[in-house]
Order: structure tokens, then C-alpha cells, then sequence
């Protein structure tokens, strides 16, 4: 199971920082975070990998994916949020650090992030 936590009400360029427990698959999986906007699909957001990170366009600069192998967490440490950044985040763990959706086999329930005045 991994389940996220960190979400909330923010104001724009307010910081937030999700954690993701993922017990046994920090290691040797690759993890990402994904989010969905109401009436939008799912998207990319960043992923890792063996201390590599790849991020999505729209995170790239104001985002950062880390892991905590010690204790089986994943983080997204997210700056200068936005409005556009309102969506449920997700943490999804793979075989591969890419950005389709379909490759990720375990995900979590999700946490709200909310970004308003």
C-alpha cells in the first residue's frame, strides 16, 4: 500500500511538501507522484529512480521528487504553487521512472492540494 499525505488549502506561491509511504518499493522501484484535476486525466508530475528525477514541464523549477530509503518515503517538495496546481496528487510506484500512467502498478488514495486565495 502507499498512502500520501501533506495536502491542504495553500494560497498561491505558498510551499507544500507531500510524503508518500511506500514500504519495500522505494528501493528498488521507480516512484512518482501524478495528479488529477476535476474533469482532467491523470498527468505526470515527477518521478525517480536511482537518484535519477524527471520531471513534467509544469514542474519542472518549482518542484522536487525525493526519497527517503531509510524510511520507505517519498516526498514532492512543491514551491511557488499555483492555481492550476489544484488536483489530487498521487504516489505510484513501478518498474520505470516514465510518464505514462499505465506503467505504474501500485498507487495510493491520493491527498488534495488546493491552491486559492
Amino acid at each position: 500500500h502507499l498512502v500520501e499525505s501533506g495536502g491542504g488549502l495553500v494560497q498561491p506561491g505558498d510551499s507544500l511538501r507531500l510524503t508518500c509511504v511506500a514500504p519495500e518499493r522505494t528501493v528498488s522501484y521507480a516512484m512518482a507522484w501524478f495528479r488529477q484535476a476535476p474533469g482532467k486525466e491523470r498527468e505526470f508530475v515527477a518521478a525517480i529512480r536511482a537518484g535519477f528525477a524527471y520531471y513534467a514541464d509544469h514542474a519542472k523549477g518549482r518542484f522536487d521528487i525525493d526519497v527517503d530509503n531509510s524510511k520507505d518515503e517519498v516526498y514532492l517538495q512543491m514551491n511557488s504553487l499555483k492555481p492550476e496546481d489544484t488536483a489530487v496528487y498521487y504516489c505510484a510506484s513501478g518498474r520505470l521512472a516514465v510518464r505514462s500512467k499505465d506503467e505504474y502498478d501500485y498507487w495510493g488514495q491520493g491527498t488534495q492540494v488546493t491552491v486559492s486565495s
